[in-house]
């Protein structure tokens, strides 16, 4: 079967599975795995075998750049601390402790081999993670947390893989030289990716063409990604930084009709890329199994059980262990709650980067069958028991978001402040009689009338046309004015808030801009 036949049957399968999940539901990634092994099992279903480099190289910037992109920057900043705990801090402990499990059931292996099977594991998955989220309502402080760790680890994950793999090569682990590598591998890639962060923006302003603006987004991904990885720096941390930048920037620099048809493209991109990576996972179930031959059942059983379990229970030792440090070093933000510190080591879900790093390991490589396999239960297990329960496990604890406290709620007061600086800016407009030189505010209500006739007024000449180009600039003014309130509170109010109320004022301003027969012309 040709490529395009296949990749059009498994994006179908896709859409088959996410459906049947969103019914059940079930988080859309379990169910893709398992159909994906499912189908791996199925008469003359043709082979489809994951290079992992393409894995790594196609799907990874793209989908950590829109996770970036939609991070609330002002929460992310504010939550730092507990997102390096467990993105640096976490990734190293578990991978010590797999790696030490393994070594003690397995020990014809190198301590190297199972170091890099520790590596591999001990990232929870961004794009896991999010498919897991987004059917869950937990408080925005650990959806932060989670996801900020989900975008940084990858990082600390894939250096200390690759230390293991030369270390196999060398013969024995040089620390110093894997902890300079991991510096360096992280600030060169963080610069790299906010310059070519910047370089976006800046080509945006420039465009002045939706389309183009939105292809130089998503080109910018690859390009920070691949610039990173080609002078040995940290593609991850790259495509991160980058999508963080033009996050951050994006108010200023898109237009509104930029911002809603690139919010539609990339929600397009990244339904079909984490859908095929999940279904992609399930198939290739058959060949990993179909190269342990070496191995009994009831062994591969025991290793994958204790390595598996050794995973999820790290987590635990690690998060609560941790708990009290900040508070130790005298940092007065107070810790997360044991109930939120328990939902936070469940949330745990591994993925793409795991099985990827895996099928990446040089085929000479001590034990790499074992460590595919090992790294394939791990996903499997972590997806389905823990993806499957998360939900369950928050409402059992109680972990919901907070009430809104009794008062005017925030977003009634941000909605007012926007509303206040339209009429403002109507007001001022009409008073002064700067609209066709007339002063008087009658002219609002005449405006209003003018807006229930339809077509008769819109295709006459002369005054009716002027008096109707007249009101949608005022209309115009007004939307940015409003737009302008809520941007200057951008890092006083919640990032979700924000990105609701500019959306619905993207869509005023594409509406009047359409109706005044404008381009896209950038959001002032």
């Amino acid at each position: 079967m040709e490529f395009v036949e296949v990749l059009i049957g498994l994006l179908a399968a896709s859409v088959a599975l996410a459906y049947a999940a969103r019914h059940a539901r079930m988080p859309s990634a379990v169910a893709l795995v398992l159909g994906g092994m499912a189908l791996a099992f199925v008469p003359n279903v043709p082979r489809v075998e994951l290079d992992p480099h393409i894995a790594l190289a196609f799907f990874l910037p793209p989908l950590l750049q829109v996770s970036a992109y939609r991070t609330d920057w002002a929460a992310f900043r504010s939550a730092l601390r507990p997102i390096l705990l467990l993105a640096l801090g976490a990734v190293v402990f578990t991978a010590a402790a797999v790696a030490a499990v393994t070594k003690a059931l397995a020990p014809e292996l190198p301590w190297a081999a199972c170091v890099a099977l520790g590596a591999i594991v001990a990232p929870p998955d961004a794009v896991a993670a999010s498919a897991v989220l987004k059917t869950t309502r937990i408080p925005r402080r650990l959806v932060t947390i989670l996801e900020g760790e989900s975008l940084l680890n990858d990082a600390s994950s894939l250096i200390l893989y690759r230390a293991a793999i030369a270390a196999t090569a060398a013969g024995q682990v040089a620390l110093g030289d894997a902890a300079s590598s991991f510096v360096l591998s992280a600030i060169g890639g963080t610069a790299i990716g906010y310059v070519v962060g910047r370089l976006a923006i800046a080509a945006t302003i420039a465009l002045e063409d939706t389309l183009l603006e939105i292809a130089a987004g998503v080109l910018a991904g690859f390009a920070c990604y691949f610039g990173a990885e080609a002078f040995g720096l940290s593609g991850v941390l790259a495509a991160v930084a980058c999508g963080l930048v033009i996050g951050v920037r994006q108010h200023e620099a898109m237009s509104a009709r930029t911002r809603v048809a690139s919010t539609a493209v990339w929600d397009f991109i990244e339904f079909v890329l984490t859908s095929l990576v999940f279904i992609l996972i399930g198939l290739q179930l058959r060949d990993v199994a179909g190269r342990l031959g070496a191995y009994s059942a009831a062994n591969l059983a025991e290793l994958a059980l204790a390595t598996s379990a050794a995973l999820i229970a790290s987590r635990f030792v690690w998060v609560f262990g941790t708990s009290g440090l900040p508070r130790l070093l005298g940092f007065r933000r107070a810790t997360l709650r044991s109930t939120h510190l328990a939902v936070i080591s469940w949330a745990g879900m591994r993925g793409v980067v795991s099985l990827a790093a895996a099928l990446a390991l040089p085929v000479e490589f001590p034990g790499r069958d074992l460590i595919v396999f090992l790294a394939f239960c791990a996903i499997l297990v972590t997806l389905v028991l823990q993806g499957t329960t998360l939900g369950w496990l928050i409402r059992r604890l109680g972990v919901v978001e907070a009430p809104a406290e009794e008062g005017a709620s925030p977003e009634a007061v941000i909605r007012r402040e926007a509303a206040v600086a339209a009429l403002d800016t109507i007001e001022n407009r009409l008073f002064n009689g700067r609209v066709l030189g007339l002063p008087d505010a009658d002219m609002l209500r005449q405006y209003r009338r003018m807006r229930d006739n339809a077509d008769a007024m819109i295709a006459g000449h002369g005054l009716a046309a002027k008096r109707r180009e007249a009101r949608l600039q005022l209309e115009l003014s007004a939307a940015h004015a409003a737009r302008r309130a809520v941007l200057d509170r951008a890092g006083t109010i919640d990032g979700e808030l924000l990105q609701s109320l500019e959306e619905e004022f993207d869509f005023d301003e594409g509406r009047l801009r359409r109706a005044l027969g404008e381009g896209g012309g950038h959001a002032g």
